[in-house]
């Protein structure tokens, strides 16, 4: 009961009606806490449609920094260089 008297009267800055940017949303958010907004939220309805999975595979330190450095010489993620060997090898 004392929290949530505290947080009542705890003063906060006010909710700004917009940002400029994302960068502004950020530094506002990196620096607030957003359980102190909370009178202010809606509640909202969404689906989420997970149509892409991602799979862990453990590979040895050495491999992968040997396709790292294949990654970045060919100007590429080390994800995007992962799943091209990975195709090239399933066909």
């Amino acid at each position: 009961m004392q929290k949530e008297k505290n947080k009542k009267t705890k003063k906060r800055d006010p909710l700004p009606e917009a940002f400029a940017s994302i960068s502004e949303a950020a530094a506002f958010w990196d620096t607030h806490d957003s359980s102190d907004y909370e009178d202010m939220m809606e509640d909202v309805d969404f689906e989420v449609k997970l149509g892409r999975r991602v799979f862990l595979v453990p590979v040895p330190e050495t491999l992968f920094g040997v396709i790292r450095k294949k990654a970045r010489a060919q100007g590429l993620s080390t994800e995007t260089m992962v799943n091209l060997l990975l195709q090239e090898q399933a066909r």
